[in-house]
């Protein structure tokens, strides 16, 4: 690990401030990703700015019914609150579902949002990788790449987000807030907060220079069962080769998101629209686009199987 310097923030704004003005300078949490990336010399900051002391560890009611999640909300307290568990059982499955119990301790939510693919050719130093080294190739193109995306990849980069908890919010249309190094706040769509790499898959989030996550707004319950599968290697811990996160109503209609397929938690418009037309009618409207390997063709019969038996369990206790 190289030299770094630190300091503990004393506000959002100076915390803010200081990583728009401090060349390399990255915010630092629960670091259960940050302190691996550095161990392996992915990342390399200069500075660390522990933003802990902020008290941004709350979840509150908002006015119009909904809840705002402090971007330190540790994983495990967001999944156990009472409200979460009530009116958004979807993103505490979704949580649950992720990393270790210990891990979830230490976890953020602000930093749950903020991790990097463990596409296995950014791990490997030796490979190259365009997301971790820009204009080096993408070494999964060619390589095993059974574990990556096969919607919204691009010629540059295969990688897939790996957020249990980002596909959930993202399939409740969170907001994500935030504040800039100007001392302006602004409130980005979850929609919009994750990237596709393009030909620039260094930049995976629309967060400008210093810009640093303060809370995640959920809007006012929608009802209906929430559920989340996922399909592993291994239950007790891996990342997601499918997920599915669902929302059904009573009147046939649904809500869908999906893990471990998309460079981004994928959501498309259609796939919500074909729910009274059961799992394979969603599936091929999640899938459409796909752009999948010889390794990874399989994830299209998986997320078709996977919404199959969503439906079946809904069925039974119907």
């Amino acid at each position: 690990m190289k030299p770094f310097t630190y300091e503990r923030a004393t506000s959002v704004a100076a915390a803010a401030k200081a990583a728009a003005s401090i060349q390399g300078a990255r915010f630092i949490a629960g670091g259960t990703n940050l302190l691996d990336l550095m161990k392996l010399q992915i990342e390399t900051p200069a500075h660390l700015i522990d933003v802990n002391p902020l008290g941004l560890d709350r979840i509150e009611e908002t006015p119009d019914g909904g809840l705002r999640i402090g971007a330190l909300v540790r994983n495990t307290d967001l999944a156990a609150d009472r409200r979460v568990r009530r009116d958004y059982a979807v993103l505490s499955r979704a949580v649950l579902a992720g990393a270790s119990g210990q891990l979830r301790n230490k976890a953020t939510t602000g930093g749950n949002l903020l991790q990097r693919t463990r596409c296995p050719y950014f791990y490997d130093m030796r490979m190259p990788c365009n997301k971790r080294r820009p204009g080096s190739g993408c070494g999964a193109m060619q390589g095993m790449s059974r574990s990556l995306a096969i919607l919204g990849v691009s010629d540059a980069c295969i990688a897939q987000h790996p957020s249990d908890m980002a596909v959930a919010m993202r399939l409740l249309d969170a907001q994500v807030d935030t504040m800039g190094a100007d001392g302006l706040a602004r409130s980005i769509p979850i929609a919009d907060f994750h990237l596709l790499p393009g030909d620039t898959p260094q930049r995976e989030n629309a967060l400008k220079s210093g810009e640093i996550i303060t809370s995640v707004t959920l809007p006012a319950p929608i009802g209906g069962t929430h559920v989340y599968r996922k399909v592993r290697d291994r239950a007790s811990y891996a990342f997601a080769l499918v997920s599915v996160a669902a929302v059904f109503g009573k009147d046939g209609a649904a809500r869908f998101a999906f893990g471990g397929i998309g460079a981004k938690p994928w959501r498309v418009a259609a796939a919500d629209a074909a729910a009274a037309q059961g799992a394979k009618a969603v599936a091929e409207a999640a899938l459409a686009g796909a752009r999948t390997t010889h390794h990874n063709d399989f994830k299209k019969l998986l997320v078709d199987r996977t919404l199959t038996s969503l439906y079946r369990q809904r069925e039974a206790r119907a």
